[in-house]
């Protein structure tokens, strides 16, 4: 697999001790997180830092943000229910596809939001690429995309495995998303996609990747495509304020 070892982003690394903290009850759900600059100072950390894995954790459905309130801890994830297969820089681009930029093509350990849509175990090794969306010169979206392991992907789509291992290492990754890989080598396997649209914002990192402030508005994609009833491919992506209009069908 691309990459040595198993490596945790550092905001993954606080995203996985505060879900931690959630699932061994020291944050129960329906109870309360301690406010920013409190929780900050117990887990020696900075408040853009904890900002950042907050709103990772918010937007994967463990929290809830209640005005007068604070953050809340959910005890279930929320529903979803728009989809739509393609991949995100053919969809958005209007005319020319957008042009995808890799900014990380890397492996590492699943979190909450990987163990739910791949139901991957906790040592598994997840291929994970981060991409931005570029047309006419600006960022357009940011895209995180994880594939299932390989013992998984061997067993439900080989061609899905054999396309992602001709790329590990290759510059050519860097000009593809992991989606569009996936829907090039299924020509003969049939693939099913759900999604979810929420609003959100950018937060710091993002913004920085996008050349956005971080208090920016933007529509967050989650996506996970299956075989079957095996998910492959799990998704999240960030469309800033001003992005292309995205298309949406809504599914009953």
């Amino acid at each position: 697999m691309a990459g040595s070892g198993q490596r945790r982003r550092p905001v993954v690394a606080l995203y996985e001790r505060i879900a931690d903290a959630v699932h061994d009850g020291t944050y129960p759900p329906g109870s309360t997180l301690p406010s920013e600059p409190k929780l900050a100072a117990e887990l020696g950390v900075s408040r853009p830092a904890l900002r950042e894995a907050l709103l990772l954790l918010q937007e994967d459905g463990l929290l809830t943000v209640r005005r007068g309130v604070g953050r809340t801890v959910n005890a279930r994830p929320p529903r979803r229910g728009f989809e739509q297969l393609q991949p995100l820089e053919g969809l958005i681009g209007a005319g020319e596809p957008l042009r995808v930029r890799a900014l990380l093509r890397t492996v590492e350990e699943p979190t909450d939001f990987t163990t739910q849509h791949l139901h991957a175990p906790a040592r598994a090794e997840l291929r994970f690429w981060e991409s931005v969306l570029t047309g006419e010169g600006a960022a357009a979206a940011l895209s995180h995309e994880w594939a299932a392991a390989d013992e998984v992907l061997d067993a439900v789509h080989p061609a899905f495995a054999r396309a992602l291992r001709g790329l590990d290492g290759e510059p050519g990754a860097a000009a593809v998303s992991m989606l569009a890989v996936l829907v090039e080598a299924s020509r003969e396997t049939d693939l099913s996609a759900h999604s979810g649209v929420t609003a959100t914002l950018l937060g710091r990192r993002r913004g920085e990747q996008l050349g956005r402030p971080a208090d920016t508005p933007a529509v967050l994609v989650t996506q996970v495509v299956r075989v079957g009833e095996t998910p492959v491919l799990a998704a999240k992506h960030m469309l800033p304020t001003g992005a292309p209009a995205l298309p949406v069908l809504h599914s009953h």
